[in-house]
């Protein structure tokens, strides 16, 4: 992969490899190992991915049997690639996984990320894929000897695919207490009933193993205990894959979101995840690093957004009312205002990133909810912007932009919505309201006091007591 490929070409100027643009705040936390591969990162993506996704989209098919049977050759091959290039499972941090990864932290394998996020094949191409990812580090983290056996080291291998089951149509799953489905002991065995939907990964054939989330001691005091997770084989007599969900409009295939249903669903204890009652513990464990995955692509997916609306707004063949749409002011504004908002978006993803390296998800809680709130609404508002520059071809199948707004809106719902991670934030910033009353009347007191020892008057700068005319008599 030549560095001189038109593919690379970013600044008016030529190439800028990816290395050279880090922001100044990460890169003392980026090694020398993992600055020459996210370059590579960036070559592979830009050269062979990006090219590479229009034909997988047509090696897929047309009927919806075909789009959730066919596994597409091009996927193979830029699998072979990635392996030959040192690009696979970047994703596993080095300070919690020391065999299982690449050995990189979660900052480096976050810029790497933001590259992936430019292409539909890349991440998968490179065995870091949702929900694989999360569900790698479950089983890495919390898994049984013989559960890494039998699902993490093909997993690592890219040999099967997964998925991962929590929510449910009829509660209101972002308060994952209101989970329904049953898991219920019988001997040696827990049997499944219940139905799951969004789960994504399902409508793959190469998903052989399902982590799900369901109630086990619904009777527990303790809200937070009564939740297991259990690896479920895909092949488990009683499941039922009802019908694949689509994305405002978009089915996702291969992998999908899929409705399911759980009818007397045996699973053998020994498939029980870190153990019973300790579902919760589990998923948040799952979910932390994977909403900086989630944001770094997001990014990516943003710049490549700004991509687009760059060369929409420079085509010489776009000139409404006589000019060039570079030469009216309003879009040049939403171009300045595209730069802004990625460039701090990725600033705080890069933080989290950082801060959970340095200790871990649990430390990072407010800054990892700080960037599910923030990205997806900036790459909304970017997608959204460049949509608005190509016209009726923004929202058409000639170009990427309405798939990408339609991921961009999906993330606000994903791993948590908007909501829940913004009330979080405001009741924890708000536990410092009353100390902050007290701080500033003790101010005020010392400010009182100070004018006592200075003998002054305490008044107003621009008070002026001006009276007009004599006081009225009687």
């Amino acid at each position: 992969m030549s560095i001189s490929s038109p593919s690379l070409i970013n600044t008016p100027n030529g190439y800028i490899p990816a290395s050279q643009r880090i922001p100044a705040m990460a890169r003392p936390f980026v090694s020398d190992r993992a600055l020459k591969t996210l370059d590579l990162v960036e070559k592979f993506v830009e050269e062979e991915c990006i090219p590479a996704d229009a034909v997988f989209r047509q090696q897929l098919g047309q009927s919806t049997a075909e789009r959730f049977t066919n596994h597409p050759q091009i996927m193979e091959d830029l699998k072979a690639k990635a392996r030959e290039l040192g690009l696979w499972n970047m994703f596993l941090p080095k300070n919690h996984f020391e065999n299982e990864g690449a050995g990189f932290s979660n900052l480096e394998y976050g810029l790497m990320a933001e590259c992936l996020g430019r292409s539909e094949t890349a991440s998968e191409a490179t065995n870091c894929s949702a929900p694989d990812t999360g569900n790698m580090e479950v089983f890495a983290k919390y898994g049984t000897e013989e559960q890494k056996r039998q699902w993490l080291d093909p997993l690592l291998k890219g040999q099967i695919r997964s998925a991962f089951l929590m929510t449910e149509p009829q509660v209101a799953s972002s308060d994952a207490t209101n989970i329904e489905l049953s898991i219920t002991r019988d001997g040696q065995y827990y049997v499944l009933n219940g139905q799951k939907w969004w789960s994504s990964g399902t409508g793959d054939t190469r998903a052989k193993v399902f982590l799900v989330m369901g109630k086990s001691d619904p009777s527990n005091p303790d809200t937070y205990k009564q939740q297991t997770v259990v690896a479920v084989p895909a092949d488990t007599p009683g499941i039922t894959i009802r019908r694949m969900l689509s994305v405002l409009g978009y089915d996702d295939a291969p992998h999908g979101h899929g409705h399911i249903f759980f009818n007397n669903v045996r699973v053998h204890k020994s498939n029980v995840i870190l153990g019973e009652g300790r579902g919760f513990e589990v998923v948040q464990g799952r979910l932390g690093p994977g909403r900086i995955h989630h944001a770094m692509r997001s990014v990516g997916a943003a710049e490549k957004a700004l991509e687009y609306f760059l060369a929409r707004i420079n085509d010489p063949r776009k000139k409404p009312f006589g000019k060039q749409l570079s030469e009216h002011g309003i879009m040049l504004e939403r171009v300045a205002r595209s730069r802004i908002e990625i460039d701090a978006a990725r600033l705080s993803v890069l933080n989290a990133a950082i801060m959970i390296d340095q200790g871990s998800a649990k430390d990072a809680r407010k800054e990892i909810a700080e960037v599910k709130v923030q990205v997806p609404a900036m790459l909304f508002d970017v997608v959204d912007r460049a949509i608005q520059a190509h016209g009726g071809g923004g929202v058409s199948q000639d170009f990427p932009l309405a798939s990408m707004f339609a991921g961009a809106r999906t993330m606000r719902i994903v791993d948590g919505p908007d909501e829940v991670h913004i009330l979080q934030l405001g009741r924890n910033e708000n536990k410092r309201g009353k100390v902050l009353l007290d701080k500033i009347a003790a101010q005020k007191q010392r400010t009182e006091e100070l004018f006592k020892q200075y003998k002054m008057v305490q008044r107003d700068v621009l008070q002026l007591d001006r009276r007009s005319g004599n006081a009225s008599r009687l």
